[in-house]
């Protein structure tokens, strides 16, 4: 398939960039892919918070159903092989997940089919859908505010799991008799988990991120003293190998920005280099959030080095932070500095 339009070329970008990464590739894979579906929102669809994925989409069912059409005409033409796939909630009941509003047979099942390679063996499918069927992690949310239990009524609970009655708290969760281990050691945390036959992930929303932001684990008491005592026996080596990680990305880090560097300017012939190399720093810190460590910005995609590089016009080129600080809301900034954006681009591109 030889992409014509823009919304083509997204589409198969982003369907290749997931195939590549993970060996397969589904229609969720694509729209998060597109950006068309927000972490944020998705997660929270995925905990069971909202009805079904076209109500987190930030574009409408119309335009969902257009990258659909695309990306099965794309699969069509690579000659992958289908496989089965389930989409269940993290809840206690693990009922299935909602797509579409109508709930649509036809629709809702093309979301249940993912695509590998064909030279792929029968064991190595086996082993990617096993693993993309795994049930999702139980999540135990910390609230911002009070809230009223939908099973016993108490209203000093802090700590809820979402269910179709309303939120319950921990004792009507049947969770009571987990130990709260706090996120920070991932080695501790990752045995902890393994050895414990029950555990729920526990999130507080970001209202600065605007998102649910991991805290911690909910695991048996007997799992946190086994996971200490395997920490303590390996301490050294596993110190060791996070030098060894920490040095590797490092140069990761080094090759990328450069990569970015050198795309920005292939991009703006007329961007300074030492400009083009600031840019890459900034977007690409690891840790940042930025674009440039977004999937699309690790592979270079055209629309997030271009956000990249009208993110750095915004603020250096244009009195749009002089704005904000002096009270003028956001959008309405944005659409004063618009013209001055598009003339340093236009000059920038030569």
């Amino acid at each position: 398939m030889q992409p014509a339009t823009k919304l083509e070329r997204r589409v198969v970008t982003a369907a290749e960039q997931a195939l590549e990464r993970h060996q397969r590739v589904s229609p969720l894979d694509v729209l998060i892919g597109l950006g068309w579906l927000p972490p944020g929102p998705v997660t929270e669809w995925q905990q069971g918070r909202a009805s079904h994925l076209e109500a987190v989409a930030v574009v409408s069912p119309a335009r969902l159903a257009d990258a659909l059409e695309i990306f099965h005409r794309w699969v069509a033409g690579r000659g992958l092989r289908s496989g089965g796939i389930d989409h269940v909630a993290a809840t206690r009941d693990r009922r299935p997940l909602r797509f579409t509003a109508a709930g649509d047979g036809a629709r809702e099942q093309a979301y249940h089919v993912q695509w590998m390679p064909a030279e792929l063996t029968e064991q190595q499918r086996e082993r990617l859908t096993a693993r993309r069927n795994k049930p999702p992690e139980l999540v135990v949310v910390l609230p911002l505010k009070p809230f009223t239990c939908a099973g016993c009524g108490r209203t000093d609970a802090d700590r809820l799991m979402s269910e179709d009655a309303g939120p319950v708290c921990l004792a009507c969760a049947d969770l009571d008799h987990l130990v709260f281990l706090p996120a920070g050691d991932a080695a501790l945390t990752r045995r902890a988990k393994k050895a414990s036959r029950l555990s729920a992930v526990v999130v507080r929303f970001s209202r600065s991120r605007r998102r649910h932001e991991r805290q911690g684990l909910l695991v048996e008491r007997a799992a946190i003293e086994q996971a200490e005592q395997e920490c303590l026996s390996d301490e050294e080596a596993r110190a060791r190998r996070r030098e060894r990680d920490r040095e590797r990305r490092e140069v990761a880090d080094v090759a990328f920005q450069h990569d970015l560097a050198e795309h920005i300017v292939r991009m703006f012939p007329g961007c300074p280099p030492p400009r083009a190399a600031e840019i890459s720093r900034h977007t690409g810190e690891r840790g940042s959030g930025r674009v440039g460590r977004s999937a699309a910005g690790r592979a270079l995609d055209p629309d997030a080095v271009l956000r990249a590089v009208v993110a750095s016009v915004r603020h250096e080129d244009t009195p749009y932070d002089q704005m904000l600080m002096d009270g003028v809301p956001r959008d309405e900034a944005r659409q004063r500095i618009r013209d001055d954006i598009d003339r340093v681009l236009a000059a920038w591109r030569g």
